[in-house]
């Protein structure tokens, strides 16, 4: 009798030993799914950094023709019809130039192909008939503006002529893995707008710009690349993360990259549930931004398959917990039997 309860409790002790390698989730110095998703997270940067230089690209040969000269900039204007009227000028801080015969002009905000036809109609209404202007742009203006935060280069950068927001996120090197798909331009007030701003509301305040990169360089809405101007700040902020734990496959934080992640998602990206989990009775742990009570939401991830539940959106720094299923409280419950049964067969075989 006691080789035969201790052949039942090394049965009950392996069964176990099964069932719980076969439903415990094991964190692995190596994980097949782990890798396809660092794989595939670096092709998603690779790709966008790609359409950044792409944009950038594209941008910058249209940026030439409508840049709109400002202070410093060095213009070189000539008048084919006498070479006396050729000039080269440099703009003052005010925006004007002087030129001979038509004194002084404001030329601050125009482009050069505006100027051109500023100089040419003033020359056609006294001296020349059909007169012959060009206008290059010698020299840009120094400019300084700031590339932050998740960007592979992250500094403040000296540059000549106009950029775009594009061109900026190609010069500090793209986005890292990290980078929301939302970024944010920082404009301060100018020095001209400032006495104007002062007067009417005697406040001034820099200006944000909220710029989605996936409208942007995915669904080509040029109107987000904004020209930069001197003093700009382009910040990009780490993207959020979302932290799932507990019965899945691959427990741990998940970057939401600017995008509206549900609760099913986010168990999604942590590799699904594991065999031994509840999927109706998980929890979202909320954690107000400043202070409060945290809020606790709960969530049923079969219903939710079904479609008869709420699949509820994530936000940054949300937990979600997948609790064990009631398999765990069955085995207990078997222990106990077999504890039983083996005292009782001690007992009988007590002389």
């Amino acid at each position: 009798m006691k080789r035969h309860a201790r052949c039942l409790i090394f049965l009950f002790l392996s069964l176990l030993f099964l069932f719980s390698c076969a439903t415990s989730p094991k964190k692995e110095s190596f994980s097949p799914e782990a890798k396809i998703k660092e794989i595939e997270s670096q092709k998603q940067a690779k790709a966008i950094n790609d359409k950044i230089l792409m944009g950038a690209l594209s941008s910058s040969r249209g940026v030439a023709k409508d840049y709109k000269i400002g202070a410093e900039d060095l213009l070189e204007i000539s008048v084919f019809e006498d070479e006396k009227l050729n000039k080269t000028v440099r703009v003052s801080s005010q925006g004007n130039i002087s030129l001979p015969l038509l004194g002084i002009l404001r030329v601050k905000g125009l482009t050069s192909a505006e100027v051109e036809r500023e100089v040419r109609d003033l020359l056609a209404e006294k001296y020349f008939q059909d007169p012959h202007v060009m206008v290059f742009i010698k020299e840009y203006r120094s400019q300084r503006i700031s590339v932050l935060g998740a960007v592979k280069n992250p500094s403040v950068y000296d540059i000549s002529g106009q950029k775009t927001v594009l061109e900026a996120l190609a010069m500090a090197g793209g986005l890292r893995e990290d980078a929301s798909r939302l970024i944010f331009l920082i404009r301060p007030p100018r020095p001209e707008e400032t006495v104007q701003e002062v007067k009417e509301t005697e406040q001034v305040t820099a200006r944000t710009f909220v710029i989605d990169l996936d409208d942007l360089v995915i669904k080509s809405n040029w109107t987000l690349n904004m020209t930069l101007l001197n003093g700009d700040i382009v910040n990009v902020p780490v993207s959020g993360r979302v932290f799932v734990g507990g019965y899945v496959k691959q427990p741990g934080g998940f970057p939401l990259l600017g995008k509206k992640v549900t609760v099913s998602q986010a168990i999604a990206m942590a590799g699904g549930l594991a065999p031994a989990a509840d999927g109706s009775g998980v929890r979202i742990f909320r954690f107000p931004e400043r202070g409060g009570e945290r809020e606790m939401i709960p969530v049923n991830i079969y219903e939710i398959d079904k479609g008869n539940g709420q699949d509820v959106t994530v936000n940054e720094n949300d937990i979600v917990v997948v609790p064990l299923n009631g398999a765990k409280n069955f085995f207990i419950q078997m222990w106990d039997v077999v504890k039983s049964l083996i005292v009782g067969v001690g007992v009988g075989l007590v002389p």
